[in-house]
C-alpha cells in the first residue's frame, strides 16, 4: 500500500499491521509498533485480527453522509437474495439504476467505476480507463472526500476499503483524515470484508465522522467465481446485506443520533455476466445503481435519470454545499423537468436485438414538440423511423460496440436519429431525413438567449446534422452544424434574439444519411 504523507496541523496515529507470517507453532508474527504521522490514519492488514480503531477527528456537521460501496453487485439480483436491509433502503429511499460506458471510453472494471463514483465525473474527465489507473487525473478531479477536505478541512472524513488499489492509486487517498486499506486480493475478501465492517461500525458508533466511505469486495469475487446467476452470488449478497445492517445499526446507536441528519448511499462500480466476469460491453456488465435515503430524498422513488456520477454530487448536496464546478453528477434528490422523461414507452416492434419484454421507445413527441419525417422514405426498421425517443438500454442493445454505450451524459429518455439501425430493413429510395422541433420557448423581451443540451454524434458518409432556430413564425437559421464525432458532449450555443421576437423554436435536423451513423440529444434548455 502507498502510505499517505499528508500535510496538516492535526496529528494522529498511523497503524501498520504487517502481512501475516505463521511460525512453526502457528503463532502470528507480532505487529510493528505504532508510528506517528501527520493527520492521516492508514491501516494496511493481512491478519484476521481486529483492525485498531483509528483516531478519527471530531466532526463539525449535524448533516452526515455514509457511502457504502458494494463491488460488483448487480442490482437486478437483489430481489432474489435474502437482503432485508437493502430491500428496506429501496422501499424508504430513492433507487436509481443505470448503465455504464464501455470501451473505448473505459472498461466496465473497478478502476473506472470507483473513479467515476469518487470524482463525480465520467472517464473522459478523470481519465481512469482500466485497472492500471494510467493517466488518472485526480489532481483535477479528486475524490469527494479529498475534495471535501479542500473545501473545509474542519469536516471529518473516514474511508475503509479492502481493494487495495483504491488506497494505493489515490481514488480514496490523499487528504482524507483517516483511512483503512486492507488487501482482499492477498488475504481473502470474506475475511477482509468482515474486518472492515468490525472497525467501521465502531468508528460510526463511537467516533464522529461527517462523511464516511466503506467499500466491500466479496460480492465481486463471488461473481467471478460462480457467476451472477448462481446461488453463491445470492449468498454473497445476503452476507453483505447483514454488513449493511450492522453499519446502519451503528449509526442509529450513536448517542447524538437524534440531533443529526444522516444520509445513507449505497452503490456499485459495475455489474457481472451471468456466467461471471466483467470488463466488456454486455448490459449485465454495465449495470450499476445509486440507492440513497435521507433528508429531502423521496421515499420509494425509482427515477430513470440517475447516473453513477450522482453519488459525489449527492454527498455535497446533503451537506448543504454547492455542487463543485466540473462535476458531471447532480443530487439524487433532484427531479428532472426534461419532457422526454415523461413519455410512455413501447416494447420492440422490429428491433431484434432488444428482448421482447423491454419498454424503451416511442415516436410520440412530448406536448408542443414535433417530428417532421417528410424527408424519410417508407420502410426501414420501425423503431428508428425518424427521430425516436428511447433509453440507453434499448438503444445500446440494438447494436453493441458502436459507441452507442458512450452517451453517458444522456439521462432517462433521450431523442435519437439512427440511420444505421433504420437501414437494417428494406426501405424506399432516398436517404434518411428527419427534423425534431422543440416546443416554443418564451423570450420575455430578451435580446439574447443560450441553447444548452447534451449531444452524442457520430459522423458518417455525407450525413448532415444541424441545429436551427426560428423566432415566432419566421425563417429557420442554422446555429450549429456537426461535421465530426461529438462524443457525449455538453453544448452551449449563444443566439442573438431579433427585436420584438416573443418565442423561439429549436430544431435538430438529421439528413442525407444512408446506413451511416446516428445523432442523440437530451436535456434541451433555453436560458
Amino acid at each position: 500500500m502507498r502510505l499517505r504523507n499528508a500535510m496538516g496541523a492535526a496529528v494522529a496515529v498511523m497503524i501498520l499491521i504487517p502481512t501475516a507470517a505463521l511460525a512453526g507453532s502457528g503463532a502470528p508474527t507480532p505487529s510493528r509498533p505504532a508510528l506517528v504521522s501527520a493527520k492521516a490514519v492508514n491501516t494496511t492488514a493481512a491478519q484476521a485480527e481486529p483492525v485498531p480503531v483509528p483516531a478519527v477527528p471530531d466532526g463539525t456537521s449535524a448533516d452526515k453522509v455514509l457511502v457504502i460501496g458494494l463491488d460488483g453487485l448487480r442490482h437486478d439480483r437483489i430481489a432474489a437474495a435474502d437482503a432485508p436491509n437493502l430491500d428496506a433502503l429501496i422501499a424508504h429511499g430513492t433507487f436509481g439504476t443505470s448503465l455504464l460506458y464501455t470501451a473505448p471510453m473505459a472498461a466496465t472494471s473497478s478502476g473506472p467505476g470507483w473513479s467515476t463514483i469518487a470524482t463525480g465525473t465520467w472517464p473522459d474527465k478523470h481519465k481512469v480507463r482500466n485497472n492500471t489507473f494510467a493517466g488518472k487525473r485526480y489532481d483535477l478531479y479528486p475524490g469527494f472526500l479529498a475534495r471535501l477536505e479542500k473545501i473545509d478541512p474542519s469536516y471529518s472524513t473516514y474511508a475503509a476499503m479492502d481493494w487495495r488499489s483504491l488506497g494505493d492509486q489515490g481514488t480514496f487517498g490523499s487528504g482524507i483524515d483517516a483511512r483503512i486499506v486492507l488487501d482482499g486480493d492477498s488475504d481473502g475478501y470474506p475475511v477482509e470484508d468482515g474486518r472492515i465492517i468490525a472497525v467501521s461500525e465502531k468508528v460510526l458508533r463511537d467516533r464522529n465522522p461527517d462523511v464516511a466511505f466503506v467499500s466491500l469486495g466479496n460480492v465481486d469475487i463471488a461473481g467471478h467465481d460462480s457467476g451472477a446467476a448462481d446461488q453463491a452470488y445470492l449468498n454473497a449478497i445476503a452476507t453483505v446485506d447483514t454488513y449493511v445492517g450492522r453499519l446502519l445499526a451503528a449509526v442509529q446507536s450513536r448517542s447524538t443520533y437524534h440531533d443529526e441528519r444522516w444520509t445513507v448511499i449505497v452503490t456499485t462500480d459495475h455489474g457481472h455476466t451471468d456466467a461471471g466476469g466483467h470488463g466488456g460491453s454486455t448490459v449485465e456488465e454495465r449495470r450499476t445503481f445509486v440507492l440513497a435515503a435521507g433528508p429531502g430524498i423521496p421515499a420509494g422513488a425509482t427515477p430513470a435519470g440517475i447516473r453513477l456520477v450522482d453519488v459525489a454530487a449527492t454527498v455535497f448536496g446533503q451537506l448543504g454545499l454547492a455542487r463543485p464546478a466540473g462535476l458531471d453528477g447532480r443530487s439524487i434528490a433532484f427531479r428532472s423537468t426534461d419532457p422526454f422523461d415523461r413519455l410512455p414507452l413501447r416494447r420492440r416492434v422490429q428491433e431484434t436485438g432488444v428482448p421482447a419484454g423491454i419498454r424503451g421507445f416511442t415516436h410520440t413527441a412530448p406536448p408542443g414538440w414535433s417530428v417532421d419525417n417528410r424527408g424519410l422514405p417508407s420502410g426501414g426498421v420501425e423503431e428508428w423511423r425518424g427521430w425516436s425517443f428511447t433509453t440507453d438500454e434499448f438503444w445500446s442493445r440494438a447494436q453493441r460496440d458502436q459507441w452507442r454505450e458512450l452517451f453517458v451524459r444522456g439521462r432517462g429518455v433521450f431523442a435519437v436519429a439512427d440511420s444505421d439501425e433504420w437501414d437494417d430493413r428494406p426501405h424506399g429510395t432516398g436517404t434518411f431525413g428527419s427534423t425534431l422541433a422543440s416546443a416554443p420557448y418564451p423570450l420575455a423581451d430578451r435580446r439574447s438567449a443560450r441553447i444548452g443540451y447534451v449531444t452524442h454524434y457520430r459522423q458518417g458518409g455525407a450525413q448532415k446534422a444541424q441545429v436551427l432556430v426560428s423566432f415566432d413564425r419566421g425563417r429557420t437559421k442554422v446555429v450549429k452544424a456537426y461535421t465530426a464525432d461529438a462524443v457525449s458532449k455538453v453544448e452551449s450555443i449563444p443566439v442573438a434574439v431579433p427585436v420584438g421576437a416573443t418565442r423561439m423554436t429549436v430544431r435538430f435536423r438529421y439528413s442525407n444519411a444512408d446506413n451511416d451513423w446516428y445523432w442523440a440529444i437530451d436535456d434541451l434548455r433555453v436560458t
